[in-house]
């Protein structure tokens, strides 16, 4: 089983935004950012696109999958 790893929070704290802000900015709800940073919550691919474009980066720059096997 494949595990999410999010560099969400790291990219935010350069920016000093909060997570309503860029909930805001994404169109979803402040607890799904914070499910997100947690790894507890698979981004759909539009939401992980449009979290890169506010952080001008790809979206393989915030998200990755990791097999356990690895």
């Amino acid at each position: 089983m494949s595990e999410l790893y999010t560099k969400l929070k790291e990219y935010r704290a350069r920016e000093n935004m909060k997570q309503g802000e860029l909930a805001e900015l994404v169109g979803v709800r402040r607890e799904t950012i914070i499910r997100l940073e947690k790894g507890q919550y698979n981004p759909s691919l539009k939401l992980a696109m449009d979290i890169a474009k506010v952080f001008g980066v790809s979206v393989e720059d915030i998200f990755s999958f990791s097999d356990e096997n690895e």
